[in-house]
């Protein structure tokens, strides 16, 4: 039996992520306990006092600091930061004290600063996804008593590689693993316990495919670190995974077998990439073309092997493709879709169209649909064969991967609403 492929599968989706509630704090072991959200927050109590790994957003905190309180109230002499993202770092304002220290990765503060230079662009992009969740952040911030603010909280300590701590008896060694999801990456390793923390070093799902690049926004991340960073937390030998979202992963040897099939399927993706780049294919063939033998399966419910390969691609050769002249400048494409369909007209493009869709080809469908929309976007023959093509495209990926769901569902419910405000209702594709 398959025991990397078995926990792979098993896994929670993340369209499951839901922000934190009133309610008690998950149990793990006698001094660890978890309060879940939009990313887990963690209690390691001591007799000496409480370290809190991790905050959650900002309005989820008060949750999180209500469900830890009744399990140990206090004193809180650290707060850790396994990384820098806004669902790790918003609730520490809430959970500060009086002689609290706030301790991060001496990355922490470049991280912070990239989310604020793009806060604007990256919270319209990521509304695609989190809109539930983020109304729920402007449904407190509206509130008369007042939300609570997210946090954009200053490091007290920080350090480079790592630092050992101790507190109560409990011996704690932070290790920097700038292979994750941001150069700031912490792993947080118990060895008493043989317990280690790893945050989103390895993505929300484990063991799934890391993204390398998240289609919401963000800077790519790049293979090489993410397995040495790899490799630095299986050299410890952990006998239990916590990472920042859903339940732990208990046994040495799932761990290891898991690290050891998630090393293999990025450097198998990374080599033949390469290898396909020097034998001068483009990179659209090698995001075809290469994919994951059946003995390196691991899940692809967040990061994809077709991503990846095109991050890898532009990571070492850039944008340019050296495919058109038209990509170096600012006029693309589409900006001649409507006078290509107007030439051709718009009956004849919608038709051929659905003629690619019905050959089971929804790629080809789709651009011919962008094609028409561009030129007809308030037609319900266009509209209709945008909404086909982003069905088939749905119903071809199982919906299995959070970021290509998100994003298919999006354009069926702006497609359906578009067509609704022409009066022509498109029925319910058939079972």
């Amino acid at each position: 039996m398959d025991l990397v492929r078995q926990l792979a599968e098993s896994r929670p989706d993340m369209f499951s992520l839901k922000p934190a509630k009133a309610g008690p704090a998950i149990r793990i072991n006698d001094f660890i306990h978890m309060s879940p959200g939009l990313s887990n927050a963690y209690l390691l109590s001591t007799e000496a006092g409480r370290i809190v790994i991790n905050t959650g957003m900002g309005f989820e905190s008060p949750h999180h600091k209500a469900a830890f309180d009744a399990v140990h109230p206090g004193p809180t002499p650290y707060i850790i930061l396994t990384q820098g993202h806004t669902d790790h770092v918003g609730g520490v304002k809430t959970f500060r004290e009086p002689g609290t220290k706030l301790i991060a990765q001496r990355n922490n503060a470049a991280c912070q600063q990239d989310d604020k230079r793009i806060n604007t662009i990256r919270q319209v992009q990521a509304m695609i996804w989190f809109a539930g969740p983020i109304e729920a952040t402007a449904q407190l911030m509206r509130r008369p008593e007042g939300g609570v603010v997210q946090d954009i909280p200053t490091p007290d300590i920080t350090f480079d590689d790592r630092l050992d701590l101790e507190l109560g008896g409990l011996k704690l060694e932070l290790l920097s693993v700038p292979g994750g999801e941001t150069i700031d990456s912490v792993a947080v390793w118990l060895p008493q316990h043989k317990i280690v923390f790893t945050g989103n070093m390895f993505g929300p799902l484990f063991p799934h495919f890391p993204n390398f690049n998240t289609i919401r926004g963000d800077k790519y991340r790049f293979v090489e670190p993410y397995l040495d960073s790899l490799r630095r937390v299986r050299a410890l030998e952990p006998e239990m995974l916590i990472t920042g979202h859903f339940e732990p992963i208990v046994g040495r040897d799932l761990i290891r077998a898991c690290l050891d099939r998630l090393e293999a399927a990025v450097d198998h993706v990374h080599r033949t990439t390469l290898d396909g780049m020097n034998a001068k294919k483009d990179i659209w063939t090698l995001m075809r073309e290469v994919t994951l033998p059946d003995h390196l399966y691991v899940g692809q419910a967040y990061g994809k092997v077709s991503w990846a390969v095109r991050t890898v691609w532009e990571q070492y050769m850039g944008w340019f493709k050296a495919q058109a002249t038209s990509e170096l400048y600012p006029t693309q494409p589409k900006e001649i879709y409507a006078d290509l369909v107007q030439l051709a007209g718009i009956d004849a493009v919608v038709a051929k169209g659905h003629e690619r869709l019905k050959a089971g080809d929804p790629e080809g469908a789709n651009l011919l649909a962008e094609a028409a929309l561009a030129h007809s976007p308030r037609e319900a023959g266009p509209i209709e064969l945008g909404l086909a093509v982003h069905r088939a495209l749905l119903e071809r990926s199982g919906q299995v991967n959070f970021w290509e769901t998100g994003w298919l569902k999006y354009r069926i419910n702006k497609l359906d609403a578009a067509l609704a405000r022409v009066g022509c209702p498109f029925p319910p594709p058939e079972d």
